[in-house]
């Protein structure tokens, strides 16, 4: 098969909890609004979301089999996303402290570290095949980094919460050609939008909640987009969303301007629903249709 995007990254199992505010950081008893389990993990969202677009797409992940392994395994087989899996010791989980207004607190309960490689001639033929290369912040892509950066294809990164100090992320941002976060820890997001496009890259996106996003063109320009209107019901997978869309719409050959609306519409689809993508209704919720 070969893939228009290939993306490499976490594939996890998530307990979601909502509360009427995040907790205090003191002794205390909380009782939670709701809570659920589904399919988490910022490679495994943007797969979805690029899956149900008609983009050809192969997710490289990392799971044990274990039973929230086979859970992730089984739900993103019957979403029609295609995977390479890994094995790993663990399966990647996490316990998300969430609001209805989006506050999070993601408590990683385990997390694989990097393979030895086993797979690699067929990652790297499926690299060198590929119109963009996705690189989630993990250990395994970090790892992959140096193969990706030898294919000579575009690479996008989404560094999530950065800080614009943490040294994990480094690696990442210099082998972008495509950099997204989001405006949670950065002092001044735009002013680190225009220093990523003068350390080379092409294109930088920050996203901004409810106020939409912002966006730095390789010539400076600024572009902003406002978030599509919708009834929030969670929202867990709206940044990998807005990301998978933004990157669809480029690869259709799109304008910025064009490609950031696509990256809203995409976004707005998957917070009418509490999983990452509508697509996983039916797998995870049959008797709710």
């Amino acid at each position: 098969m070969t893939a228009s995007v290939f993306l490499a990254g976490p594939a996890s199992w998530n307990t979601i909890v909502v509360l009427d505010r995040l907790p205090e950081p003191v002794p205390h008893m909380q009782f939670a609004e709701g809570s659920w389990e589904t399919v988490g993990g910022t490679s495994a969202g943007k797969a979805l979301t690029l899956t149900a677009l008609g983009r050809s797409t192969l997710l490289h992940a990392l799971s044990a089999s274990d039973e929230p392994g086979m859970k992730i395994r089984d739900a993103l087989a019957l979403a029609g996303v295609d995977v390479l899996w890994g094995e790993s010791a663990v399966t990647e989980r996490h316990l998300n402290l969430m609001t209805r207004a989006g506050a999070r607190v993601s408590l990683y309960l385990s997390s694989p570290e990097a393979t030895e490689g086993q797979d690699d001639a067929a990652l790297i033929a499926a690299m060198t095949r590929a119109d963009a290369l996705v690189l989630d912040l993990a250990p395994e892509p970090l790892r992959l980094l140096p193969h990706a950066q030898a294919t000579g294809r575009p690479i996008w990164v989404d560094v999530h919460d950065y800080d614009g100090t943490a040294d994990f992320h480094r690696p990442f941002l210099d082998a972008a050609d495509a950099v997204f976060c989001n405006a949670d820890r950065l002092p001044d997001p735009v002013d680190f939008l225009h220093s990523r496009i003068a350390s080379g890259a092409a294109l930088a996106v920050c996203t901004l909640g409810a106020d939409g996003a912002v966006a730095v063109d390789s010539d400076h320009v600024e572009h902003r987009v406002a978030a599509a209107p919708v009834e929030v019901v969670d929202t867990n997978g709206a940044g990998d969303a807005f990301f998978a869309g933004v990157l669809d719409a480029r690869l259709t050959g799109a304008d910025l301007d064009t490609a950031l609306r696509a990256g809203a519409r995409a976004a707005s689809s998957v917070l009418g629903t509490r999983h990452l993508h509508p697509v996983l209704d039916p797998v995870l919720d049959p008797a709710a249709g």
